[in-house]
């Protein structure tokens, strides 16, 4: 839910450079001055997207001559390097009768009567410190280059960002989502629930005080002792839509094929290790963070980390891995870390839904659904469009209305005659589901 909310806030403050941070558990580490590193581009998330290092800019620069610390850059809360803002929105409903009633990104089938309940009051900061102080900076102090992590950096050839503006709450808050439903009735959200009487949904997040919500950072140029700003905007991913490589589409399967092609050779021991574990970590986020972790150390390490962990569903994997070739260990952590990306892009529910697709047998023909919809200008047209129909028939009605569930919740909304359209921004959305499908597929029918 802190994700929802953040995305949330950062869309209504219309600042395309402005980045929500993904996790309250890990808010602290993008604070002013802190060191961030970007995620490997995708094209399921060509917009910024950044992890933590742990590290703040004083960390790795030398003293200065006066000692000073550059936290005194920091804006105190008084001055024109920081300014107030407040959001307040609630949305409540309440309906009585026979309906179909959709609550973006579920909706509900129900005869009786549904409560619904939506409500962010917050109020932020929004502190900045103006690149022309950290420019200064590189004139006064050197940066460590026997500093262990700065070498790391230049021995994998990664780039390093310093966090230079953010948004946090200024006080605490809370965000609520509330659904109670009367009578006989079916949410969508839980493909399995089906029930008479009274449900009551509630979930809530608490924002502390002081809480970053979304950042800016700007990437470090860093040579020998010297540093400065890298004021230049980086690449961007570029697609041809209409050449004969099959435009975005043809670039997503190339991309896919690039990162997981080694998936498809491991032996059906290995398949079965491989997906238990991709299995676990969708269903609980805290191993979902592990692996993230172990597998972004084996790449920023180049192989030379040891794989160890308590999990029982992480082991097996962690241990094959670590006895696999030193050449090939790379490139099976470049795999998992693409597919762990492409998962965390897409909802809790989704996750859910994914797992009994997986269950019910039905993840190949949702694939062939998903490319067929990515086939069409869903990036730039709301127009509606049709997908074959043929794609949308399972042997059970259950099947059915999990597919169109979980395609909704990407942004693009199904019919049972494949009549569809596009009712939000949809094909990062779901590109990330078509190389979710398309991994789980991989390693669900391998033999």
């Amino acid at each position: 839910m802190f994700r929802k909310v953040t995305q949330s806030i950062a869309n209504q403050m219309d600042d395309d450079d402005l980045v929500p941070v993904r996790s309250l558990l890990d808010h602290e580490h993008f604070q002013a001055l802190c060191l961030v590193r970007r995620k490997r581009k995708a094209i399921f998330h060509p917009s910024p997207c950044y992890r933590q290092t742990w590290y703040k800019l004083d960390d790795v620069l030398l003293p200065g001559e006066d000692n000073k610390s550059t936290e005194s850059l920091c804006p105190t809360g008084d001055g024109e390097e920081s300014k107030q803002f407040a959001i307040n929105k609630s949305v409540s409903d309440r309906v009585d009768g026979s309906l179909n009633l959709c609550i973006e990104p579920t909706s509900v089938e129900l005869d009786g009567a549904v409560a619904f309940y939506k409500g962010l009051s917050i109020k932020m900061e929004k502190k900045h410190i103006p690149l022309k102080k950290i420019e200064a900076l590189t004139r006064e102090r050197k940066m460590n280059v026997n500093h262990s992590f700065i070498q790391q950096i230049q021995k994998t050839d990664q780039n390093l960002y310093v966090v230079h503006e953010t948004l946090e709450a200024s006080e605490k808050t809370s965000y609520e989502e509330s659904t109670k439903a009367a009578g006989s009735f079916m949410t969508k959200l839980y493909a399995k629930f089906f029930a008479k009487g009274t449900r009551e949904k509630k979930q809530s997040v608490t924002i502390p005080k002081g809480c970053t919500l979304a950042f800016k950072a700007i990437e470090l140029a860093i040579k020998d002792g010297s540093w400065s700003l890298n004021h230049l905007p980086e690449d961007i991913l570029v697609f041809a839509c209409d050449d004969s490589s099959g435009g975005k589409l043809g670039a997503l399967e190339v991309e896919v094929e690039e990162n997981c092609q080694i998936l498809s050779k491991l032996s059906s021991d290995l398949v079965i290790i491989f997906l238990k574990a991709i299995k676990a970590v969708m269903r609980d986020r805290n191993l979902f963070e592990e692996l993230t972790e172990k597998m972004e150390a084996v790449l920023d390490e180049t192989g030379s980390c040891e794989l160890k962990t308590e999990s029982p569903d992480l082991k097996d994997l962690l241990s094959s891995l670590q006895s696999s070739p030193g050449h090939l260990l790379p490139q099976l952590a470049g795999a998992i870390t693409y597919t762990l990306d492409a998962l965390d892009e897409l909802t809790e529910d989704q996750l859910l839904l994914l797992l009994e697709s997986l269950e019910d047998k039905i993840v190949s023909q949702q694939l062939k659904l998903v490319k067929t919809i990515l086939e069409y200008d869903i990036e730039y047209s709301k127009r509606p469009f049709r997908v074959d129909a043929g794609l949308l028939s399972f042997s059970q009605e259950k099947e059915q209305k999990v597919t169109i569930a979980m395609v909704e919740m990407s942004g693009v909304k199904l019919q049972k005659d494949g009549f569809a359209v596009r009712v939000t921004e949809a094909f990062s959305a779901v590109a990330a589901l078509y190389v979710s499908l398309y991994v789980l597929n991989l390693l669900s029918n391998s033999d």
